[in-house]
C-alpha cells in the first residue's frame, strides 16, 4: 500500500539537500577525522563544524555567536540540558533562586525533568493555558513569584500548533530575575522564533527535513550553567563528547532551506491548514478544533488539531492507518496511552472530547491532492464509527 505520511510535527522526511550534504561530507578526507584533533583533518573537519554552527545561528537569528551553538542528539536532549543545567547554574549564582517554572503545555522532555528538580530542592511550578491554549506573559509573572531561577515555554505547542508569546514571556521572566529557555523545537525552520532576548533556544535537525539524532542548543556564553555530563572539554565544556559533524552539516543545509524561504512557504503550508481546518469542522462533520486560534499567525502552518468527541485517536489513527494514512494522536512521544493528552487536560478540554484527539502535520511537500484524500478518509471513518 501507498501510504500518505501526515505526521512532520513527529519526524519529517529526509531532505534531499540534508541527504547530499551528510553524503558529501563522507566524501571529504576530514570525514575520519575528529574534530577536536590538532593535526590538519582534525582542523579541517572542525572548519566544517564552525560553518554548521554559523549556518545554524544565522538562520535562528536570535543573536547568538557560531559558537554558542551547542550541538547536541536533539530536541530531548537540548531540553534536559537547558532546564537542568541552567537551574543549577543559577542557583550557584544566587542561592536563594530556588524556583522554576514549566508551561503546563510543555513537551514531556521538559515536564518531565520536575521531579527530579524537585528531587535536587527546587519548587516547580506550572504556568497555566488559557482556553485557547495560549500561556500569557502575565500568567508567567504570577508563577515566577520571587526567587525564580528559570522560566522554560515554547516557542509553538507541539501538539495544538498554538503559536506562545514568547517575547512576552521573556520580558516577563526577566522581569523577575529568572533566566529563560525556550524549546523552538517545532517553531525553527517553520516560523520567525521571536526570542532574541531568550538566555537559550532548543532546536532539532528532524523536524525540518534534516538528519534524526541531531540537534543544537543555543545558550549564551554569560549564561549560568552547569554541566550534566563530564568528560572532554566539547561545546565549552557544556556537553562533552565528539561531535557529529556530518550530522550538523546536515542540519545546517535543510535550515537553511527552510529559511531562505520561510515567508512564502508559510503563507502557502497555512492556506493548506486552513483548508483542511474548513472541511473538517464544517457543520454536521462532528469534528471539532481543539483551539479557537485559528488565524494564520497563531498557529504553527501545516498543523491541524482537530478532536472527534466521543471516539478514542487510537481506534482513528489505526483506522485511517488501514486507509493509508499516517496521523498521530495528540503529540507522538505520548502515544499508546489512552489517558487524554497533557496539553488538552491543561486547557481545561473535557475528557471524553480530548481522548478523540488527532494531529495532522505537513509541509509544502505534500499535495492539496493527498489532504483531500485524508479529509475524505477521515470523515468516512467517523460516519462509520458513528
Amino acid at each position: 500500500m501507498d501510504y500518505i505520511y501526515l505526521d512532520y510535527a513527529a519526524s519529517a522526511p529526509l531532505r534531499p539537500e540534508a541527504r547530499d550534504a551528510w553524503l558529501s561530507y563522507h566524501e571529504l578526507p576530514c570525514s575520519v577525522a575528529n574534530p577536536n584533533s590538532l593535526h590538519t583533518l582534525g582542523r579541517e573537519a572542525a572548519r566544517k563544524l564552525d560553518g554548521a554552527r554559523a549556518t545554524l545561528a544565522r538562520c535562528l537569528d536570535c543573536g547568538f555567536r557560531p559558537s554558542e551553538m551547542l550541538l547536541t542528539s536533539g530536541g530531548t536532549e537540548s531540553n534536559n540540558l537547558a532546564v537542568l543545567g541552567m537551574t543549577e547554574g543559577a542557583r550557584r549564582r544566587d542561592r536563594s533562586r530556588s524556583r522554576v517554572v514549566l508551561s503546563a503545555i510543555e513537551h514531556d522532555s521538559v515536564l518531565d525533568v520536575a521531579s527530579l528538580l524537585r528531587g535536587r530542592g527546587f519548587e516547580v511550578e506550572l504556568a497555566r493555558p488559557g482556553r485557547d491554549g495560549v500561556v500569557s506573559p502575565e500568567e508567567v509573572r504570577r508563577a515566577a513569584g520571587e526567587h525564580c531561577a528559570l522560566v522554560s515555554v515554547m516557542a509553538a505547542n507541539n501538539e495544538t500548533g498554538v503559536v506562545q508569546p514568547t517575547a512576552g514571556i521573556v520580558e516577563a521572566a526577566h522581569a523577575a530575575g529568572a533566566l529563560v529557555h525556550v524549546d523552538a523545537v517545532q517553531a525553527f525552520g517553520r516560523i520567525p522564533v521571536d526570542a532574541r532576548r531568550a538566555d537559550a533556544i532548543s532546536v532539532a535537525a528532524h523536524k525540518i527535513g534534516g538528519p534524526l539524532g541531531v540537534g543544537a542548543l543555543a545558550m549564551r556564553t554569560r549564561c549560568p550553567f552547569e554541566a550534566q555530563s563530564l568528560g572532554g572539554g566539547q561545546e565549552l565544556g557544556r556537553r562533552p563528547g565528539t561531535q557529529d559533524v556530518a550530522g550538523a552539516v546536515a542540519f545546517a543545509a535543510a535550515a537553511e532551506l527552510v529559511c531562505s524561504n520561510l515567508g512564502e512557504t508559510r503563507a502557502r503550508v497555512a492556506s493548506l491548514a486552513s483548508h483542511v481546518y474548513g472541511r473538517l469542522c464544517a457543520e454536521g462533520t462532528g469534528i471539532v478544533p481543539t483551539t479557537s486560534v485559528v488565524v494564520d499567525e497563531g498557529r504553527l502552518p501545516g498543523m491541524v488539531s482537530v478532536m472527534v468527541p466521543g471516539l478514542d485517536s487510537e481506534t482513528l489513527v489505526l483506522q485511517l492507518d488501514a486507509r493509508g494514512f499516517e496521523v498521530s494522536a495528540g503529540s507522538a512521544c505520548s502515544s499508546g496511552s489512552l489517558d487524554p493528552s497533557h496539553v488538552l487536560s491543561a486547557m481545561g478540554i473535557p475528557r471524553d472530547e480530548a481522548l478523540g484527539s488527532l494531529r495532522v502535520s505537513f509541509d509544502e511537500r505534500v499535495a492539496l491532492s493527498e489532504l483531500d484524500a485524508f479529509c475524505d478518509a477521515l470523515l468516512a471513518v467517523v460516519g462509520e464509527l458513528r
